[in-house]
């Protein structure tokens, strides 16, 4: 196993990246997960810029997805029940970003659907408030995804990371 020192350096980078990112999010009491989860998502696609759009919409349209789930099991409460009209929106969701997601791969992909589940088993913790998720999953994580990309690039490091060979 060879070390390699871009690697090392980037990790070095990522680490900075998040101390920024506590310093700042914390006296202001932003929620800094949705910045972190499309941030990990971009590590996930090996750090390739030309997904950070996928990730980035993908990202939005899954807390998207969150946002108006009240209004629509709201609606089909009416009609079924709220645990059945919770039940059939989460199907609903699901289905259609996988049924479209061959149609517009730019919005509806894997990474709405993690959003989507992340963002769904937030809603559990105290003061939930989905609107801020996605201003800080698009704009926090577009930060911390554009500065690795800046940071690799000044380290020299590859443009697109190949996965990691045992």
């Amino acid at each position: 196993m060879k070390f390699n020192r871009h690697r090392l350096i980037l990790g070095l980078c990522v680490l900075a990246l998040i101390v920024i990112t506590e310093l700042v999010t914390q006296p202001l009491k932003l929620p800094a997960w949705p910045a972190y989860v499309t941030w990990v998502l971009f590590f996930v696609e090996h750090m390739n810029p030309k997904r950070a759009p996928h990730i980035l919409l993908g990202a939005a349209a899954g807390i998207g997805l969150v946002i108006l789930a009240p209004s629509v099991i709201g609606l089909l409460a009416h009609l079924i029940g709220a645990d059945w009209g919770r039940l059939i929106y989460i199907l609903a969701a699901v289905y259609a970003i996988f049924a479209f997601g061959e149609m517009i791969p730019l919005v509806l992909n894997s990474h709405t659907f993690m959003l989507f589940t992340v963002a769904g088993l937030a809603l559990a913790t105290p003061h939930p408030n989905p609107p801020l998720w996605l201003l800080m999953a698009a704009a926090g994580g577009g930060l911390l995804i554009g500065a690795t990309i800046v940071a690799g690039r000044l380290i020299g490091a590859p443009a697109a990371a190949q996965p990691a060979t045992e």
